[in-house]
């Protein structure tokens, strides 16, 4: 089977990109984790770039042990100088030389004939190749190159003594399809190219970096580079995490092997968005936050009667814990039912609907519903008893210069009543006017208002206590309006009351029987 390697320019080409910025120290650790999951080539900076760039990477190439540390050099001696500098302690050690091939480059960048960079660039590779046996040759711009002379250079570099070709789509211009007929035509055209490793290097600005890499694989290269999370100059890199997952899971379909440790994937990818201060989207391939999660009831239905309905890998294979269930308004009964149980509640069939339904209505106005939101829920579930009154309506006028104003509709046994009223505030207005439509006068002992979780959207938990007859009855209400949440707490404290008052009625009617029955 074949082998295909991987190259990682996280270390150079993704610290190109704008804001990132790494010393040292944060270079040298994600070197080391790139090492652990099993990068062939680790090109760790520009050398010539500043003293402290050579000075990383020689720290690197003394340091990290596994794959080749490369650096980067433009064809001339001062650049390819300071890079067998700073990989000399490497225990594998390349120079990684490029020139520009494309007509606009040549004309408008180097102002140089074709001729004099083909000069140049078998000078590049001989000069280096004092320094290292190893050395990649790359023609920046290839994919805007003319062919044959593409075909005539690169047959002049390996001449020189280049063990690498590199073709790179450098401004991110091919196309798939077009990129695999440039690799096919620089193989069938190009003296010595059977002797050397082709690498593949493309950029993101049309979104086609990891297509064209995967594309390229199966026209024959043996290399790609790429960076970690895709970053890098302009629109990023291919992705190597995505190129490295899809070789892996259509391993059918490509053939070819890697010596990659995917389950080192995640952590590596953790650590480059933290140090390089990069976030990764949470829909990115991979490793994104969604990208083994699962919102709509449908999915979550399927994934868990038999997880490949819905994911093509497993979330341990590239280091995560587990697939998530993203509870929403999307998610259906089976996965509440699942979050239920794994947050340890055993509740009954109409127990788990009532609360379904108010999980769905907060669902409808907060963002992400947490594990404690619903914790609240379940608890205001729990202290339910049957409900003579059902808040149906509520509207509130309030502000600076306005009289608080409250209309409330209440199911009273099924039947709607609606009353108004006016108060202190939008709370108490509330209150007199669910007063006025259950008749019931009592006495608020206590009002407790507290925030579930943080955020704009915050849940909202208001408990409440109300005094009949020496006695205290509480009530409880969530929502992400406070004057609802303090509305439904009343409203459940009122039916516990109402509740007591029918059984205290019942029992002194049933004593009043059982009486006139022993009278007879």
């Amino acid at each position: 089977m074949r082998r295909i390697r991987f190259f990682d320019t996280t270390l150079r080409d993704g610290e190109q990109s704008p804001g990132v910025n790494l010393n040292a120290d944060e270079k040298l650790e994600i070197a080391r984790q790139l090492a652990r999951l099993g990068v062939d080539v680790i090109e760790a900076g520009f050398p010539v770039a500043s003293p402290g760039d050579l000075e990383a990477v020689r720290r690197i190439a003394r340091e990290v042990r596994g794959p080749v540390i490369a650096a980067l050099a433009r064809a001339n001696r001062l650049d390819i100088e300071k890079a067998a500098e700073a990989i000399e302690p490497a225990e594998r050690g390349r120079i990684h030389t490029f020139i520009a091939t494309s007509d606009i480059h040549m004309r408008y960048k180097l102002r140089k004939t074709p001729d004099e960079v083909v000069a140049m660039a078998v000078e590049a590779v001989r000069y280096a190749k004092r320094f290292a046996d190893d050395v990649e040759f790359s023609a920046e711009d290839a994919t805007r190159s003319d062919w044959d002379f593409l075909c005539r250079i690169f047959a002049a570099a390996i001449e020189a003594g280049a063990t690498t070709i590199n073709i790179p789509d450098t401004v991110g211009y091919t196309t798939p399809g077009e990129y695999a007929r440039l690799i096919r035509y620089v193989r069938e055209n190009t003296p010595g190219i059977d002797n050397v490793v082709i690498s593949v290097h493309c950029h993101d600005d049309l979104g086609m970096a990891v297509a064209n890499s995967l594309a390229a694989i199966e026209a024959g290269a043996d290399q790609v580079e790429g960076c970690i999370n895709g970053i890098g100059e302009r629109a990023g890199n291919a992705a190597l995490e995505e190129i490295i997952m899809a070789l892996r899971t259509r391993k059918d379909y490509y053939n070819v092997e890697t010596g990659i440790v995917t389950e080192e994937i995640y952590r590596t990818s953790r650590l480059v968005s933290t140090l390089a201060g990069m976030h990764i989207q949470p829909n990115k391939a991979i490793v994104g936050d969604n990208a083994f999660a699962h919102e709509s009831g449908i999915h979550q239905d399927g994934f868990l009667k038999e997880p490949t309905t819905y994911e093509i890998m497993t979330p341990q294979s590239v280091g995560r814990s587990h697939s998530r269930l993203v509870l929403g308004k999307h998610s259906g009964r089976h996965a509440f039912r699942v979050r239920l149980q794994e947050m340890g509640y055993d509740l009954d069939e109409e127990k788990i609907e009532r609360t379904y339904q108010r999980f769905i209505e907060l669902a409808d106005r907060k963002k992400h519903v947490t594990d404690r939101d619903i914790q609240a829920l379940v608890e205001e579930e729990a202290v339910r008893v049957p409900e003579q009154f059902v808040l149906d309506y509520l509207h509130v006028t309030s502000g600076t210069s306005a009289l608080p104003t409250a209309t409330v509709r209440i199911l009273h046994d099924g039947v709607p009543r609606e009353e108004a009223a006016t108060g202190d505030g939008p709370v108490d207005a509330v209150y007199r006017a669910i007063d006025r439509v259950t008749g019931i006068q009592t006495k608020l002992a206590g009002y407790f208002l507290n925030a579930v979780t943080g955020g704009k959207d915050a849940l909202g938990e208001v408990t409440v206590q109300v005094q009949d007859n020496g006695r205290v009855y509480s009530g409880r209400g969530t929502s992400t309006d406070i004057i609802e949440a303090s509305a439904r707490a009343y409203v459940q404290a009122l039916n516990k009351l109402a509740y007591d008052r029918a059984r205290a009625a019942d029992g002194a009617g049933a004593g009043v029987a059982q009486a006139a029955g022993g009278a007879n």
